[in-house]
């Protein structure tokens, strides 16, 4: 293997894949990488991907590098800190194992092929035991702390924007939030549910050519455009009132409510459309699962699991929905579509006296040839 390419360096993938051209070699700083950063990586169309840390280290099976694989995305992996030292947009090359910048040498990593991924995802499925143990002792241990929280109504400030007796979308952007939104476009603007976005869901939303009418979050994973699309800012903060977003917001010269809650943004969107008095919530992208909480670096779930099980009566998980089922065409369904619009067509025409008499001299002149 021998490619060469334009390095563009960052440690956070959801910040780098903002910056990549078609043909980069980005070079990331990512352990057991996720689902979402690999298909950003994807689509970024790069022209291969060096990582300092193990993409999939055996704790739980992660498909991120499954999926670059999958694309013909290269993957050099465990190159160790020193190809962070890049510098950003300088040109490097890699030969086989060994990364060089146009100094020389600079790391050896290991390119991670399709049976060294199955190798190390057969021995995380067979982590997964100590894993889930050990997942499900934090997520009690933090259920008992908070259980309060969510048992009870949270402090919520008056909303400009009306929820109550209407349909709300929850966008998160997790795994398959693109092609869920495609799904379930005719619901989005036939019901035109209130749309709010959670951190970078946001972003998801106006991709998608929609506006969010509620964005909240607590982190700095979204962009300004989606900060300054008009939606209305919800910011979350802990319970000792620090909120990492407000800084955000300021530098901007943007407003924003601030609600306090300790679990996740997506948690706190699903409390505030519930007690707002939706009708339904339907949420896309969100995380559910042990193997969600993990790649974001959770080590347990209570937040989840007590909201889901307050909200569980309106809410309609659509994560996944565009996996359920995709119809395929059957052999005759081109010619009955073709057949199905020409009948409108033929039935406008036939209304037509030009036509109607075109129709009767061509019959009269077939009655005459044939001596009728």
């Amino acid at each position: 293997m021998h490619i060469s390419g334009t390095a563009r360096v960052g440690d956070r993938t959801k910040d780098l894949v903002k910056r990549l051209d078609a043909g980069d070699i980005a070079v990331i700083d990512h352990q057991d990488l996720d689902e979402v950063a690999a298909h950003s990586l994807i689509a970024a169309k790069v022209r291969a991907v060096v990582n300092a840390a193990p993409a999939i280290t055996g704790r739980y099976p992660n498909q991120g590098p499954r999926l670059l694989l999958e694309s013909g995305i290269p993957l050099i992996d465990s190159a160790g800190a020193q190809v962070m030292t890049f510098v950003d947009g300088e040109p490097i090359t890699i030969k086989g194992t060994e990364i060089f910048s146009s100094k020389g040498w600079v790391a050896v990593g290991r390119v991670l092929t399709n049976k060294q991924m199955t190798e190390l995802l057969e021995k995380a499925r067979a982590n997964m035991a100590h894993e889930v143990a050990v997942f499900v002792d934090n997520t009690l241990s933090y259920a008992e702390k908070e259980k309060e929280y969510y048992t009870n109504d949270i402090s919520l400030p008056p909303l400009p924007v009306t929820i109550k007796g209407r349909h709300v979308l929850v966008v998160v952007r997790g795994a398959s939030y693109k092609e869920d939104l495609r799904i379930i476009d005719s619901y989005i603007r036939e019901v035109r549910p209130v749309l709010l976005g959670v951190d970078g869901g946001a972003d998801a939303l106006l991709e998608a050519g929609y506006k969010p009418d509620i964005r909240i979050g607590d982190r700095d994973s979204v962009s300004d455009k989606a900060l300054q699309c008009g939606a209305l800012l919800l910011v979350q903060a802990y319970l000792d009132g620090r909120a990492p977003g407000a800084q955000r917001l300021a530098t901007l010269e943007l407003e924003g409510l601030t609600i306090r809650s300790p679990g996740t943004s997506e948690d706190l969107a699903l409390l505030i459309a519930y007690q707002a008095g939706a009708e339904l919530i339907v949420a896309v992208g969100a995380h559910s699962s042990m193997v969600d909480f993990l790649e974001k670096g959770r080590p347990g779930m209570a937040s989840t699991i007590l909201v889901r099980m307050k909200v569980g009566a309106i809410l309609v998980d659509a994560k996944g929905v565009s996996r359920l089922y995709q119809g395929k065409a059957k052999g005759l369904y081109p010619l009955q579509v073709a057949v199905a619009a020409l009948i409108p067509v033929l039935l406008v025409g036939l209304l037509s006296d030009h036509l109607r008499q075109w129709v009767r001299l061509l019959l009269l002149r077939l009655r005459i040839s044939m001596g009728f």
